[in-house]
């Protein structure tokens, strides 16, 4: 680390989330420097400080971690809801047990890569619109789509506020497809397609960026390489 630090940087460090967000958790309130409430972002620091997030302490820990974890049906990817009785995040482990954040993330009932850090400018980058990451899935429908259906959700859908829209959708056979977003906004996929008559039944992710889940099994996570990492951020299909 550093000998002198500005606070926002130390905490989008160390603690895993975006400057932005971290100017934000200071300014409300959620950071202490050596049992002292700070509200100023711009503060300096040094590993030597005792600093705490919401109560937890942030160490100056070097290493970040860049996970790939083929998330099972049935778990949570958010790490704050206090009910979930099975979290994503509770299937990896590391020695050092490093506070990992999901960049993005999938509804209970969906499965397929969820990538977690403890690097907020990595999370930050991938789950920014702007960036145009996108995110590929393999949808199983009740029934297969009508080509008026598959323009509708191509084109735009309106849903309790929001416009909903895929950037590609593809037919791979037997109610099957195949389905690219940018935003990822919450349940999108299972919204268009209840609007377009035709639920989702089984929603996977296998793709984000150019990188892509391969054979890694159902539960199961590993590290990403530097290529890897590099791989997930770049956008395009």
């Amino acid at each position: 680390m550093d000998n002198d630090i500005r606070l926002v940087k130390f905490l989008s460090t160390y603690a895993g989330v975006s400057r932005r967000a971290a100017g934000d958790l200071v300014k409300n309130g959620c950071v202490t420097v050596d049992g002292t409430t700070v509200t100023e972002p711009g503060m300096r620091v040094t590993a030597e400080n005792r600093i705490t997030l919401n109560g937890v302490p942030v160490a100056a820990v070097q290493r970040k971690y860049y996970i790939m974890l083929n998330k099972p049906r049935g778990y949570v990817s958010t790490n704050a809801d206090p009910h979930a009785e099975k979290k994503a995040v509770d299937l990896i482990e590391l020695p050092d047990a490093p506070r990992l954040f999901s960049a993005g993330r999938l509804d209970k009932e969906s499965e397929g890569m969820l990538l977690f850090s403890n690097d907020g400018d990595y999370v930050a980058a991938l789950t920014h619109p702007r960036n145009e990451i996108l995110k590929t899935y393999i949808i199983q429908l009740r029934r297969e789509l009508t080509p008026n259906e598959i323009s509708k959700i191509l084109n735009g859908i309106e849903d309790d506020g929001e416009f909903l829209r895929a950037l590609d959708l593809r037919p791979l056979g037997k109610c099957r497809y195949s389905i690219i977003l940018n935003e990822g906004r919450k349940r999108e996929i299972r919204r268009m397609t209840a609007a377009a008559g035709s639920p989702t039944l089984r929603l996977k992710r296998v793709k984000t960026g150019q990188l892509e889940l391969g054979t890694l099994p159902t539960g199961q996570w590993r590290e990403l390489t530097a290529e890897e990492v590099q791989a997930s951020l770049r956008p395009g299909r």
